[in-house]
């Protein structure tokens, strides 16, 4: 099953523009065929650095760089050899020189902090960055794969498009051990994975509440540093979301820790054990869970908007109930207003209309499971999360 990616348009524009684009993400997040079909359309060369044979003709890589000064090539799983690129400065310059100007290289990695500054310094300027998200309803939709599926088993392409919800939540449980023992001691070697492991676990139970470090801390016998250094590190690989809370500007007292989301609801869901929609339907983390897959799949739109301005994403919550779900601003701004309800007749409460006037936010959503989209007060809509991804994204 072929799902067209909403990040090829990104990528596609910034090669045309950079010499060289970045796509992150976590693995098997389909950084890979996204790169093939690049590749197949612009007859480009594929080398994956965790292929010995591949891995073998970047031994002298200054020398192989230079013998394909005219070749698009495409370098899978680059975090395994990050001397690449000084290398590679030094062979986008002198393809500047030749009067090549943009799209010689797209580079695969996963998005450590390492990796993003060790590309930042040696290629600034000449480098421009693409995160490949979990694949959004809006992006499944022609493929006919309904929301439900997406928020049972999330948006990693071999999860979402198993025979079986059993194939996909036992893919996801692989992909999990698979995760802690062979990526994170890539990235982290000296984090102990059993404590990372339940870690996540706990914090997979409390996706989307407020962050409490200190009481993780000590459930895991290990101090609020360490846990925090821990959670930076999921959140750097993709598989945890920091929502930081709006508090500029405002003459109320403010929530001011962040929320914390499993940014993947299948990756949460198998966390959890739940395995199927009957079990997910009376399992209290639904709310949180539909919640999740709205931010991500709001992200997903911004992101691969090309036109659209950098957007940051915030919650603002006040010690007297003022509350909203999601803050999207733009130049320091909050602008647009999300709020988030899995049930079939959404109503907005009083705290989200005080919320708006605190902040002063004239166009409202008001995000629910259904699909029909109508106007309940001036300025908010009740609308389905498809629709509202194609608004973002157009």
């Amino acid at each position: 099953m072929v799902i067209d990616r909403w990040a090829r348009q990104v990528v596609e524009q910034r090669l045309s523009l950079f010499p060289a684009v970045a796509l992150l993400g976590p693995r098997q997040i389909g950084k890979t065929t996204l790169a093939l079909e690049i590749a197949r359309a612009t007859d480009g060369t594929y080398l994956d650095l965790e292929r010995p044979a591949d891995a073998n003709r970047l031994s002298d890589p200054d020398t192989y760089l230079r013998s394909t000064l005219h070749e698009f090539l495409i370098l899978d799983e680059v975090q395994r050899n990050p001397s690449l690129f000084p290398v590679l400065r030094g062979v986008i310059d002198e393809q500047r020189r030749a009067g090549i100007k943009h799209g010689s290289f797209l580079l695969l990695g996963s998005a450590s902090l390492e990796l993003v500054g060790a590309a930042s310094e040696s290629l600034a300027g000449r480098l421009a960055f693409v995160e490949l998200t979990p694949i959004s309803p809006a992006e499944a939709m022609p493929a006919e794969i309904p929301q439900e599926q997406i928020l049972l088993r999330g948006g990693f392409p071999e999860s979402l498009t198993a025979k079986s919800d059993s194939d996909s939540f036992q893919w996801r449980v692989a992909f999990i051990r698979s995760f802690l023992d062979r990526d994170v001691p890539m990235f982290a070697p000296r984090i102990p994975t059993p404590t990372l492991s339940r870690l996540w676990q706990m914090l997979a139970h409390n996706s989307g509440g407020i962050l409490n470090s200190a009481r993780l801390a000590g459930s895991l016998g290990i101090s609020s540093p360490a846990v925090d250094r821990y959670i930076d590190l999921l959140t750097d690989l993709g598989m945890l979301r920091l929502l930081r809370p709006w508090s500029t500007n405002v003459a109320k007292r403010v929530v001011k820790r962040p929320k914390v989301f499993v940014r993947d609801t299948g990756m949460l869901h198998a966390l959890l054990g739940i395995s199927t929609l009957h079990e997910l339907r009376g399992h209290p983390v639904i709310g949180a869970s539909f919640e999740s897959l709205v931010i991500e799949s709001v992200n997903t739109a911004l992101s691969t908007n090309p036109s659209a301005p950098s957007w940051e994403f915030y919650f603002y919550r006040t010690s007297n109930g003022a509350e909203i779900d999601l803050v999207l601003a733009k130049g320091g701004k909050p602008t647009i207003a999300i709020e988030i309800k899995n049930s079939s007749a959404p109503q907005l409460t009083r705290g989200f209309h005080s919320a708006v006037a605190d902040l002063g936010i004239k166009q409202s959503y008001l995000v629910y499971p259904g699909s029909e989209r109508y106007t309940i007060e001036k300025n908010i809509d009740v609308i389905p999360l498809i629709d509202l991804q194609n608004i973002l994204h157009s």
